[in-house]
């Protein structure tokens, strides 16, 4: 079975990456196709990448496309489109807001094979394009009238290309249920709910005092860091904030002496501050799956959430986290406040939580699927 791997573009390393990456550890002969990588912007976990077989497409030679890729993603289907994919038995594309589940996956009538017509093709999803279906983005730029005007066109022609490319795979795999129902609505298609590897990237000592409270993942618009920087600075409390991302300089411009920017960090260093927190904040909007909660309650540290999207499926409130309704720095606060009277072992929940989804599952149900829908289908055989 000749398989090939699909990832919209390699520039920023979140959920989505970890996920190529433990795809990659499942089938590691399997090429990576992808739209660009950006080396630099990839900065310390470059080298997670560095030996594998990548693909780009013609935009990795093309500086202007790849730096304004976010206003040029009408050029999305000339982009999977310029890929050949026809001597592969199976595509699986990790596919996000750049659809690159638009590849073509017919094989190529010249192509010497046993096998004919089209390689099966399953797509992972980590969200239909959030910024098609109005979910928030990384960016707050639609407040302007411009962008707005522009978004309006281009998104009308985007969602029609994104439909058709969504009635195209062959099977569906969801990262929650509640990309799964986003699926259901937008695309009108079943999917199978396979949650995301987390793993415990090296072991940590005990840390029986936590000191400060953690906020980890990019600094964009959607993930409303700003909230625990404003909550944190009102009730004095210390705030360390793992990670980089646009919204860096205005987060840096509102936050005061309790708080401190760490940037990017290694698995083994973004291990121990895991362990050394009072609590993970995260406030992301809309979150599809958030693999940043799970990953703090694999290390027993709970979380204060904000009760939207796959967050509900991970949280447990009371037991491994506080959840907050409303994306508002009170609401923060109350969460915040809740927790610090809230006496509580969290520990031993918040691990047993986490191995619900842990890495080694992921593999397994993975394989397992596409083992189990290439055999199952004679018409690509």
């Amino acid at each position: 079975m000749k398989i090939a791997l699909v990832h919209d573009y390699l520039r920023e390393y979140g959920g989505a990456e970890r996920v190529v990456e433990a795809m990659h550890e499942i089938w590691p002969e399997a090429p990576l196709y992808t739209a660009f990588v950006d080396w630099k912007s990839l900065g310390r976990h470059a080298q997670r990448f560095a030996n594998w077989d990548i693909r780009a497409s013609w935009v990795q030679g093309n500086p202007f496309v790849k730096k304004f890729i976010s206003p040029l993603r009408f050029l999305a289907p000339k982009i999977w489109e310029s890929f050949d994919l026809s001597g592969y038995d199976v595509v699986i594309s990790s596919s996000g807001w750049f659809m690159c589940r638009g590849v073509k996956v017919e094989r190529d009538p010249s192509t010497r094979s046993a096998r004919s017509g089209r390689a099966l093709h399953v797509c992972y999803i980590h969200h239909p394009p959030r910024n098609l279906y109005g979910y928030a983005t990384g960016s707050d730029l639609q407040k302007y009238w411009p962008v707005r005007a522009y978004a309006a066109i281009i998104n009308f022609f985007l969602r029609h290309y994104d439909f058709e490319t969504a009635q195209k795979v062959d099977y569906f795999i969801a990262n929650s249920k509640e990309t799964a129902r986003r699926v259901e609505k937008f695309y009108r298609r079943k999917s199978t709910v396979i949650y995301p590897p987390i793993e415990v990237i090296s072991k940590t000592k005990n840390i029986s005092h936590r000191s400060y409270f953690l906020s980890v993942g990019r600094l964009t618009y959607a993930k409303r860091v700003d909230l625990a920087i404003e909550a944190c600075n009102q009730l004095k409390l210390s705030l360390k904030i793992v990670g980089t991302g646009k919204e860096e300089s205005s987060l840096r411009a509102i936050a005061g002496p309790t708080i401190k920017f760490l940037g990017s960090v290694s698995d083994s260093e973004l291990a121990r501050l895991y362990a050394g927190a009072k609590a993970l904040i995260f406030c992301a909007l809309d979150e599809d799956f958030g693999m940043v909660p799970p990953e703090a309650m694999a290390h027993g540290t709970p979380v204060i959430a904000l009760a939207q999207g796959g967050v509900l499926e991970t949280v447990v409130d009371g037991k491994t986290g506080i959840l907050f309704q409303k994306p508002k720095i009170a609401d923060v606060i109350s969460a915040l406040e809740k927790f610090e009277k809230k006496k509580m072992h969290w520990e031993s929940a918040c691990v047993t939580q986490a191995q619900k989804f842990n890495k080694e599952r992921f593999k397994k149900e993975l394989k397992a699927f596409v083992d189990e829908h290439y055999r199952a289908a004679p018409s690509f055989q």
